[in-house]
């Protein structure tokens, strides 16, 4: 993979470190707009970056990149896409997806059209304890619930309560909590189970009209999940999937997800049990596992999205896909839902 970083925020940052282990990926080209500059050149001199440039379509006319990495604001998303798919170069866009479901749809026919893939950058899809918890989730029998709240103080939220509005907390540039941070949650249940049914969202809105924290209640056939996200309050973070006969657990940042505690019941035991509190309680088989450690958080998802795209597994770039193009869908829903309005 040929690899182009569009733009030079800290996600960029964050991304440049993360391929450093990656042998087959060629850190190719950065862009920058004009006033930048100077950053790009000196991410291009700290990783041997040959292709400089401040004009996005001279990138796409001229780089030797066949693949870029959106790493812009969210509102720049959908047109930055686009306009490398037509391109005929491949996309990893980085989370959110697009503001719309429209948005994203557009883009899915564009790569279609262009015989090129698109995927989207979000790090709870590509790390060993989603598969874990797929492996276990049969343990738990029938879900009857799941709780997720992933609550992280904003650093630009002092800014905010003092009038001052950076992209974060625009609803011209797609920001607020849900799409920042909840997304995470969300992407967690819809990788598990699916898309929900219904999405509803009662979110705390600032002056400007967006959401500084919410929940989002999404509703399965069998069970209610409960997602919080906050960038105006702390809380420990997890995920919480508890079913008949058991439950899973992560504990701490839903983004990272360091470690997975599952317990259900002991099928070969059917005796009651006498638990610390002195109440007769199922048997039942713990499990603790603990992810691998790697180079960065976002170093497998590369790994990943090298595999799929120069192997040309579109099988699982289409599965993907369509966990991205549900929720965005969720998403959405549940943003009108509150009256959020985007890009005014």
């Amino acid at each position: 993979m040929k690899l182009a970083f569009i733009g030079t925020g800290k996600i960029i940052a964050d991304a440049l470190y993360a391929v450093e282990p990656i042998e087959e990926l060629e850190r190719t080209a950065i862009f920058a707009r004009p006033h930048s500059r100077q950053k790009a050149e000196d991410f291009a001199r700290e990783y041997g970056i040959k292709e400089i440039y401040t004009d996005y379509d001279q990138l796409l006319r001229e780089s030797a990149a066949d693949t870029v990495y959106i790493g812009l604001i969210n509102s720049a998303h959908y047109s930055y896409g686009k306009k490398a798919l037509l391109a005929g170069k491949n996309v990893i866009m980085e989370k959110p997806f697009t503001a719309t479901l429209e948005q994203a749809m557009d883009l899915k026919k564009t790569a279609e059209e262009h015989g090129v893939c698109i995927m989207e950058a979000v790090t709870v899809l590509h790390n060993e304890i989603v598969d874990i918890m797929k492996e276990n989730l049969p343990h738990l029998g029938r879900i009857k619930a799941a709780l997720c709240n992933y609550s992280q103080y904003s650093s630009r939220y002092d800014n905010y309560l003092a009038g001052e509005v950076e992209h974060a907390f625009d609803p011209a540039f797609y920001g607020g909590a849900l799409y920042d941070i909840n997304i995470y949650n969300i992407h967690y249940l819809v990788e598990l189970f699916g898309a929900p049914e219904r999405a509803v969202y009662f979110p705390n809105i600032g002056f400007n009209g967006i959401d500084t924290s919410g929940i989002a209640i999404l509703t399965f056939p069998d069970f209610v999940a409960s997602c919080t996200g906050a960038k105006d309050a702390d809380s420990p973070g997890f995920i919480s999937i508890q079913g008949e006969k058991g439950y899973m657990k992560i504990n701490g940042k839903p983004n990272i997800a360091h470690s997975l505690d599952v317990e259900y019941a002991n099928p070969d035991i059917t005796e009651k049990v006498k638990d610390e509190a002195g109440a007769m309680v199922r048997a039942t088989i713990k499990k603790h596992f603990e992810a691998k450690s790697d180079h960065h958080r976002m170093t497998r998802e590369f790994r990943d999205f090298v595999r799929i795209m120069d192997g040309g597994d579109l099988k699982s770039a289409a599965k993907s896909l369509q966990e991205s193009l549900d929720t965005i869908g969720v998403l959405e829903e549940a943003r009108t839902s509150a009256g959020i309005v985007f890009g005014e």
